[in-house]
């Protein structure tokens, strides 16, 4: 190679694509054709030429301007191009390509898909939790039961490592029903309660204030009742 010509290849510059792009353009709808056709619209516009015609592009793929110029026609159409009017700094009016459409798209793409499996992983969670209440209650849960957990996260907005917790401070006090835990979600949320860490430590909290004055200075009789934790009524 003569050094003119690499300075020429220099000077030609570069230009980047997203990545999330170039892996996703046919989730996206598009084909090779039109995904290469766009590449080269951005090489345009980046190069400085912002209103390539369909033989310019044509002539840097294996494509007739005639079927570049329909691929350009679908692309305008089904909203991953756009032609846009502005003026210059003499009111001379000019077109040029955009490709807006296609960043919003993208852009929109990653959104869905980003709720998508924030609401699949919901889902695990609610599957999940219906599962341990069962295994909890040693029997399947009745379907007043089903409606009050489902309860509990869709209308009181419980997070289901809430209810979690709720669910053990109910077995360890050995009072599981439905009832009890409906209370200390209701005591919870009443006092700001919305992290595994916090309703641990108010639970703490709680049953060391409502240990008797006797029975605090009361020393443990032998290491059986060494380890005796009490607990809150949270039905009281």
């Amino acid at each position: 190679m003569k050094k003119e010509q690499f300075i020429e290849f220099l000077e030609e510059g570069n230009f980047s694509i997203p990545n999330y792009l170039l892996n996703n353009y046919v989730k996206l709808g598009l084909n090779e054709k039109e995904f290469l056709l766009i590449l080269h619209v951005h090489s345009f516009v980046e190069s400085g030429k912002i209103f390539p015609t369909p033989m310019e592009i044509a002539d840097k793929m294996t494509i007739d301007p005639t079927e570049c110029m329909e691929i350009l026609r679908h692309l305008l159409q089904k909203g991953y191009l756009a032609i846009s009017d502005e003026m210059d700094e003499y009111s001379i009016k000019y077109e040029r390509y955009s490709l807006q459409p296609l960043w919003e798209k993208m852009i929109q793409y990653m959104l869905d898909k980003s709720k998508q499996a924030t609401i699949q992983s919901n889902k695990d969670d609610e599957a999940s939790l219906y599962t341990i209440f069962e295994q909890e209650f040693g029997r399947p849960l009745s379907p007043f039961e089903c409606e009050t957990l489902g309860m509990w996260m869709d209308q009181d907005h419980h997070d289901p490592t809430i209810i979690k917790a709720a669910l053990r401070e109910a077995v360890i006090s050995g009072k599981l029903n439905f009832r009890y835990i409906d209370r200390i979600l209701f005591e919870w949320k009443k006092n700001g309660i919305k992290t595994l860490n916090q309703a641990n430590e108010y639970g703490k909290k709680f049953r060391k204030s409502n240990i008797p004055p006797k029975q605090q200075n009361q020393m443990p009789v032998n290491k059986t009742n060494k380890n005796t934790v009490p607990f809150y009524n949270w039905l009281d």
